[in-house]
């Protein structure tokens, strides 16, 4: 089953945020494809990765699990940024 993200575009929204740390949604979610590490954050206790995007930098990725009505699971990126090989 492929794992379903939810990007918010608005001002604000994490499509925002991540760009500010210089990534792209497509980024992100491909760092999914190819986990190192499955970890929590330190600073929010919430779940994280490190994983490798599609262009080779070793991102680290700051999520939510979330779940709609109708019971499908998605995540939801809080932060990411490229971290220091």
């Amino acid at each position: 089953m492929e794992t379903m993200f939810l990007w918010v575009d608005d001002p604000g929204g994490n499509v925002e945020h991540i760009a500010e740390h210089g990534l792209t949604p497509d980024e992100v979610e491909s760092a999914f494809d190819d986990i190192e590490t499955e970890t929590t954050s330190r600073s929010t206790g919430r779940p994280a990765i490190f994983g490798r995007t599609f262009n080779g930098d070793t991102i680290f990725v700051v999520y939510d699990l979330e779940t709609d009505i109708a019971g499908n699971e998605f995540v939801y990126v809080r932060t990411a940024y490229i971290t220091e090989d």
